[in-house]
């Protein structure tokens, strides 16, 4: 049960509220509701009865917030109405002002609650557990080398935790359309060189090969970075490691949970560095810690050992694939997305520049067998512009649909593909990867008071809770344009249509580059 006490008020455009909570599916459904806006959370003694939901005009136009029940967490669909209902944020700002909003972290905001503001009920935030002994520092293994796990792990070392980062596969190459947004550039101050492409031009094409061309809002210095991941995430790996993590070659297998809040976990793993190159299995080891995160993707082991939940997933299939000099320079900054029955029932297909070649490909959720037969349908719809194309590489992977039921258990918390973060319709997962990696290490030095302290999970819930708060409404309104847009050709192309509006590119553009829902009004674009 929950016992909430929150009331709202007018801030020049915006709207805040002050949520005080325990469970996380109530935390969500506010802060929807109140379009991402920051939220203030603590722990308190429950009671229903008290529950107060904000005044519907003062969530503009937002539709009154009913109580969830009590669940395990997971309440993304139960909130969608009131997420959708408070997303608008306004839009028209200056990229400066775009770059901060990216950057800026979920501040608490406190504000009263009743007619009369009153500091009933109030409590106060405890952070950590208990000090650790002089001379040692928090220690956390962080299992996943990606871009999740690599952010994660570069800000727990810089801040002096003793961190390790286990990843099986240094050279590893992800199945991933590899998109980045411009404001993750300067946010993860990520070199030029990395990206492989500067994307300025989309091509939509409908179900009848219709073209619209998007991209003509966009101002010289704006474009959609293309990087390949195993670039990217050695990148990341050896800056962490730099910072002073200790980068571990190996498999993580399993691990012992503590049966005590002083006990550590004992994680056991296949040590590849050390192997003499004969064995593909590595020496077995182990590792205490005091923090397990888990960053290790949709098939996740880490969130197995906890009992995390299952999720819906999507299988996405990619051909990397050398044409000629002539046609690629046709994609030398332009990507194609490709919807229709043909090419995928419930998703979109895809033709990605990278450095010297393209990647070819296309997903789905609801016919994971027929992958090969979407696949080639790309192929056939492509044909003009891939032919003669050489395949260099054939590659399949997992993605969640929606986070997992439970994210944190204890002294144990899942990021990126591990906890479900990638976004229905557009499928990314990169930037809020790297970001849930980032905000999780946050919290932690913060509430460990730079590592000295103990964790418990509420302070690894102080991460889920910042996350959801300020990008749950991207992720619902992505979910409502996927079942709107995704479910029929003559929706297809309808949407094809839609793209030639220069104000639905604008808004499409400037929300994916700066991270933030824009437009003056997205739910009445959406109707």
């Amino acid at each position: 049960w929950l016992k909430v006490r929150a009331h709202s008020y007018r801030s020049l455009r915006t709207t805040q509220i002050l949520v005080v909570v325990q469970a996380e599916p109530l935390i969500m459904a506010l802060a929807f509701a109140a379009g991402g806006l920051p939220v203030a959370v603590s722990p308190v003694a429950l009671d229903a009865s008290l529950l107060v939901a904000p005044p519907a005009a003062a969530l503009r136009g937002a539709a009154a917030v009913a109580a969830p029940a009590p669940s395990s967490g997971g309440a993304w669909g139960a909130v969608a109405a009131a997420a959708v209902a408070g997303a608008a944020v306004a839009g028209g700002r200056r990229r400066k002002a775009k770059m901060a909003a990216a950057r800026a972290p979920a501040a608490a905001s406190f504000v009263g609650v009743q007619a009369k503001p009153s500091l009933r009920g109030a409590c106060m935030v405890v952070c950590a557990g208990a000090t650790l002994p002089e001379g040692r520092k928090l220690r956390v293994a962080v299992v996943g080398g990606g871009p999740a796990g690599a952010c994660c792990a570069e800000t727990l070392a810089k801040a002096g935790i003793e961190t390790y980062l286990i990843e099986r596969k240094l050279d590893n190459c992800k199945p991933c359309g590899g998109a980045i947004p411009l404001c993750m550039l300067e946010e993860f101050d990520l070199p030029m060189d990395i990206v492989d492409r500067k994307v300025r031009k989309m091509t939509m094409i409908s179900p009848t090969n219709k073209e619209v061309q998007i991209g003509q809002t966009l101002k010289d210095d704006e474009f959609i970075g293309m990087v390949r991941r195993e670039v990217m995430d050695d990148f990341l790996r050896k800056r962490a490691n730099e910072s002073g993590c200790t980068l571990i070659n190996g498999l993580f297998l399993s691990m012992t949970l503590p049966k005590s809040k002083e006990e550590s976990y004992v994680l056991t793993y296949n040590d590849f560095a050390e192997s003499d190159g004969t064995s593909r299995q590595g020496i077995k080891k182990t590792l205490e810690v005091d923090v397990v995160i888990g960053a290790d993707g949709a098939n996740s082991r880490v969130a197995k050992e906890i009992d995390a939940g299952d999720y819906e997933y999507a299988i996405a299939f990619q051909e990397r694939m050398r044409i000629s000099d002539e046609k690629m320079d046709y994609y030398k900054d332009r990507a194609e997305m490709y919807v229709g029955e043909d090419v995928s029932p419930d998703f979109y297909a895809w033709v990605f520049p990278k450095c010297d070649h393209v990647a070819v490909g296309t997903g789905t959720v609801i016919d994971k067998k027929g992958i090969q037969k979407y696949q080639q349908g790309i192929r056939e719809r492509a044909k003009n512009r891939i032919a003669g194309g050489e395949i260099l590489r054939v590659e399949a992977h997992p993605i969640p649909e929606h986070p997992r039921p439970w994210r944190v258990k204890d002294r144990a918390t899942l990021i990126g593909d591990a906890a479900g973060y990638v976004t229905k319709c557009s499928g990314e997962g990169i930037y809020f990867a790297a970001k849930s990696g980032r905000m999780c290490a946050e919290s932690i030095v913060t509430r460990t008071e730079m590592g000295t302290r103990m964790v418990d999970d509420r302070d690894l819930f102080d991460y889920i809770n910042k996350f959801d708060a300020q990008y749950g409404p991207t992720y619902i309104v992505l979910d409502l344009l996927q079942k709107l847009f995704y479910t029929s050709d003559a929706a297809r192309e309808s949407f094809v249509d839609l793209c030639e509006e220069k104000y639905v590119q604008e808004v499409t553009f400037d929300s994916y580059l700066y991270k933030t829902v824009q437009g003056n009004n997205p739910i009445g674009d959406i109707a």
